[in-house]
């Protein structure tokens, strides 16, 4: 797949999916500067046909040129002229949140990153990835977690996150060596700005003044009320529809006084952003 590919590859939990958003926003903004786009359908962002399937801890290194091969055939269906150029968005190209908890990160990141080389087939024009500190990074991944599934209390967790394996600098160092952009650009979280200003960083010649900002916000996290009454259903065993969990959330949407879901100490805090 020889054509020109621009990447946002996260990271999670920092405003990906109004970041997808921007992009649908602009599809023919983007159309017209010859540039196709491809990102998952979360979240409720409108014509995400993008899914990535990529090796897993489990999966050993032949399973590489098998993702290789199938997500070669993807892209190709999502943009088949290669004379157009391709903005791909997709938080989970290191890999999912789920192994936080076990004190692992992205621990199959490594082979991912390989295949999704294989796949482009050569070097992507400019990945761009926006970063968090550790503390804020866990407890936004564990009320995001804990609005869908049934989750250990935050405290008994917080021994893996401060044990983490290992951290950004290793993740991003795969980024560069492996996908090896013509330009990584790395973006601290606070300094984000607007999803519009974002994508204008990404593609050379986009302005953000010609693009349209998003006008809604999404993927807001739940309050604590609402993660204590989602909790309680699910330790039940009940398994919520679309519109049941919408109900929760919704009935709990005004109560926004801390509970104590997830927060770590300050001296924990403290340690975590010492690594940042």
């Amino acid at each position: 797949m020889t054509k020109s590919v621009y990447i946002h590859a996260g990271a999670h939990r920092t405003g990906t999916s109004s970041f997808q958003l921007c992009l649908h926003r602009n599809r023919q903004i983007l159309s017209g500067q010859g540039l196709d786009i491809a990102y998952p359908g979360r979240d409720g962002v409108p014509d995400g046909r993008l899914k990535l399937q990529l090796p897993r801890p489990r999966h050993g290194e032949k399973r590489i040129p098998q993702c290789a091969d199938k997500l070669r055939g993807h892209l190709g269906r999502l943009s088949p002229d290669p004379s157009r150029g391709l903005i791909l968005s997709e938080e989970n190209i290191p890999g999912p949140m789920t192994h936080f908890y076990e004190g692992r990160f992205f621990p199959a990141s490594a082979k991912r990153l390989a295949a999704l080389a294989a796949a482009l087939d050569g070097p992507p024009r400019h990945v761009l990835y926006v970063l968090r500190p550790y503390d804020q990074l866990y407890v936004s991944a564990y009320r995001k977690r804990a609005e869908d599934n049934p989750v250990p209390p935050f405290p008994d967790l917080v021994p893996h996150f401060l044990a983490m394996d290992r951290g950004w600098p290793d993740l991003i160092v795969e980024m560069r060596d492996i996908l090896r952009p013509e330009q990584l650009s790395i973006l601290d979280y606070a300094h984000r700005g607007t999803s519009s200003a974002l994508l204008a960083g990404l593609v050379p010649g986009l302005a953000a003044s010609d693009l349209v900002e998003p006008d809604q916000v999404v993927n807001l996290s739940a309050t604590d009320a609402a993660l204590i009454a989602l909790q309680r259903r699910y330790h039940a065993g009940e398994s919520l529809s679309r519109e049941e969990w919408k109900s929760v959330l919704n009935e709990h949407a005004e109560n926004r006084a801390p509970q104590g879901v997830a927060a770590f100490s300050d001296a924990d805090a403290t340690s975590l952003r010492s690594r940042y």
